[in-house]
């Protein structure tokens, strides 16, 4: 597999003033031109999921009806990541413009932020750059408005639909797909939902070039993004890197000189061990991350670990699906009833084919990504989870 040094880079976080040069260089070209430039620049969603962001909009640009939306995800809520956080603080024009543009290009009038509330702290700021940008927009002949919606701390809401759901007022639960959101989104009306770190990206790529752009990262995992370190670490905060790093590089720059484990993606990610950071890229290639990059030194106990995902999950879960209401349950009790001695050690097999059957049978991502901590810790840690 491909792989690049660790290498710091310095685009997101770049001052904001020419934003507003960049919408007006885009709108003197075709739509479909910067729909081939967003492709050709292999851009994948930053939330973690990966989709072709490019793509996404060619299908919503393409979907039939006068009426469009545009939604930023800023809800946030992997455990671990608080990267949209600095974002929206640092640089709040560049997802506007981002919104705006993505907005031009599917033939969108409207677009909404889904803010964690947590992040009410960010009103103020947001507000004020959307009132300046509004009197921008109109100088370019652009029209497009942009509103501030709450999430209210619903982890399953972090799925696109569930948080379309929410939105409308009703119980945050994952949609049967398809339909999928970019012809039948929010009420009913073809919608692109992106995460706050993409739209920044695609304003980026708009300013320099797909080409440029594609100088970052690998074949597979083009650019860059920000990643949120947090953990026993030498270096918390939140750093901006090429894709394709090995994760001993990462470790090497962030650990802390004993680390034994690194969460990648959060809770919903995969536990990987110290025998095998020099062979795992971070990247789509290999393990992909939302941003959040958990280090666990020597003096952690993975039992905790899996015990506290586990509780996180069996909680969040929206209880829509089975595999997800009832696995996340049953693991819990399981691996607390194979510590207690109250079952054997084979019975971890058992929990492991049930994640197993978690990852293909829930319904949303939640479901489907809790067999990822709980496979990796079990594969990699199982004799702290034994005694």
């Amino acid at each position: 597999m491909e792989t690049k040094k660790l290498s710091r880079v310095d685009y997101i976080f770049k001052p904001e003033t020419n934003c507003i040069d960049t919408l007006k260089k885009v709108m003197t070209m075709e739509k479909e031109e910067f729909i081939l430039e967003l492709i050709d620049s292999g851009l994948k969603g930053r939330g973690g999921a990966g989709f072709l962001t490019g793509l996404k909009w060619k299908l919503a640009a393409e979907a039939a009806g006068d009426v469009k939306y545009v939604i930023c995800n800023a809800d946030e809520g992997e455990p671990g990541t608080f990267k949209d956080r600095e974002i929206l603080d640092r640089v709040p024009y560049k997802v506007l413009c981002g919104m705006a543009l993505c907005g031009y290009i599917v033939g969108a009038r409207e677009g909404f932020i889904y803010l964690r509330a947590e992040y009410r702290f960010l009103v103020p700021k947001l507000r004020k750059a959307i009132a300046d940008l509004n009197v921008e927009f109109l100088k370019i002949g652009l029209t497009f408005s942009i509103d501030i919606r709450f999430g209210s701390g619903a982890y399953v809401c972090g799925e696109e639909t569930a948080l379309i759901e929410s939105m409308e007022g009703k119980r945050g639960e994952p949609r049967n797909k398809p339909p999928y959101p970019v012809t039948e989104g929010y009420l009913g009306k073809p919608t692109v939902v992106n995460n706050v770190e993409t739209f920044v990206n695609c304003v980026i790529i708009a300013g320099i070039g797909h080409q440029e752009y594609k100088k970052f990262g690998t074949d597979n995992s083009r650019g860059f993004k920000l990643f949120s370190v947090s953990g026993d670490c030498s270096k918390e905060g939140v750093y901006e890197l090429e894709l394709g790093m090995s994760l001993q590089d990462f470790v090497d720059e962030f650990g802390d000189g004993d680390t034994k484990a690194v969460q990648v993606g959060g809770a919903s990610g995969f536990c990987v061990p110290r025998k095998k950071f020099p062979d795992t890229i971070i990247g789509f290639e290999g393990i992909p991350t939302g941003g959040s990059m958990k280090i666990f030194n020597s003096s952690r106990s993975m039992y905790n670990v899996l015990h506290n995902y586990l509780e996180f999950f069996e909680e969040e879960s929206c209880g829509q699906c089975s595999p997800c209401r009832v696995g996340c349950q049953q693991l819990l009790k399981g691996i607390v009833a194979v510590k207690r001695r109250e079952k054997s050690s084979p019975y971890l097999d058992e929990l492991m084919k049930l994640a197993e059957t978690m990852k293909v049978a829930s319904k949303c991502g939640l479901g489907q990504s809790v067999g990822n901590a709980f496979v990796s810790i079990i594969e990699n840690f199982r004799e702290e989870i034994v005694y």
